[in-house]
């Protein structure tokens, strides 16, 4: 197999405002023929297999979360409540990545976890404990962020978590606290400049991830190449094992900002609203976690935080305006 020989820029930059983007030569490093190591727990799926059923529908009306419950003062939780569990643990537990740049990430000079996700994570520990740093890390993979819900190992998920209706049939969500658009990574001299493109061609998507469902939907002769982490997908990309990577805009921009030799291409292929999770019956905990979502919008620290870390994508971002029912 055919690979290209990366540079050092194939390591990730970050400063204490986000990240930052190399200057790239004219064109990519030339191809040289050397054996491509192989992701654990990667999958090839053939071109034709039938694409899964539909799960980014509104039959379910999926963006509608629990209405907010006043926040008590950080520190004294209402008793008998899953945030009074929480306290008495001492500890929120957090299901999350730690190769999604710029959401959730190791800070490759400290070895901190650092991102947006991370940030929101933090905010959730200090209502509850007046401490943002009250909080267990536990690294989930994208296929099993129900199933670390659901057998209580973690308290919620904050790891780039479409809202589906699907996966609302097994837990539960907060109001959208990021909407984002699909979209496709390619290497910046490629022929792949649209979803039509990759048609018979190989596209590497995580394990888990919606991205796959409405790919194979577009394109129904891709090769869906699936791995364990979104930062096995850059690996492939760079290795010439896939031809693009297809997820979310914000997530494609934080692996472009890795290598000067990739870009994101095409326009939107779906929008993709995220959520926390929460395990089924903690209503308390998913109206707790919406109320502080909006409070964070209210006194401009969800403002803050994007900034910090999502002005990658050039854009000027808002909070997803949030619907509620009883």
């Amino acid at each position: 197999m055919k690979v290209r020989t990366i540079a050092a820029v194939a390591l990730v930059a970050v400063t204490a405002t986000g990240c930052v983007r190399f200057t790239a030569p004219d064109s990519p490093p030339p191809l040289t023929t050397a054996t491509a190591p192989t992701p654990p727990g990667m999958i090839i799926a053939a071109p034709g297999t039938p694409p899964p059923p539909e799960s980014d529908s509104d039959d379910c009306n999926r963006l509608a979360s629990l209405r907010p419950i006043p926040l008590p003062p950080p520190g004294q939780m209402p008793p008998r409540t899953p945030m009074a569990e929480i306290a008495a643990n001492g500890r929120l537990i957090v299901g999350i990545d730690t190769g999604s740049n710029p959401f959730s990430f190791r800070d490759p000079l400290t070895g901190d976890l650092r991102g947006f996700d991370v940030d929101l994570a933090r905010e959730i520990s200090r209502a509850i404990f007046n401490d943002p740093y009250r909080i267990e890390f536990r690294v989930t993979r994208s296929a099993d962020r129900i199933a670390v819900l659901e057998s209580g190992r973690v308290d919620i998920v904050v790891k780039t978590m479409s809202i589906t209706c699907d996966r609302l049939k097994q837990i539960d969500f907060s109001s959208p606290y990021y909407v984002a658009a699909q979209r496709i990574l390619a290497v910046n001299n490629s022929t792949i400049k649209s979803a039509q493109d990759l048609a018979r061609k190989r596209a590497c998507v995580a394990t888990g991830a919606t991205s796959a469902q409405r790919l194979r939907r577009i394109v129904p002769t891709v090769s869906l190449v699936e791995t364990a982490t979104w930062a096995d997908c850059l690996v492939l990309l760079q290795q010439s094992g896939v031809e693009a990577v297809s997820t979310d805009d914000a997530i494609l921009a934080g692996l472009a900002v890795q290598d000067p030799w990739l870009q994101i291409v095409g326009p939107s292929l779906g929008e993709e609203y995220y959520g926390i999770g929460v395990r089924k019956g903690r209503d308390d905990l998913v109206r707790f976690i919406n109320a502080v979502l909006a409070d964070l919008t209210a006194n401009g620290r969800w403002r803050a935080i994007s900034n910090e870390w999502l002005s990658v994508l050039g854009t000027q971002l808002g909070l997803p305006q949030p619907r509620y029912r009883d």
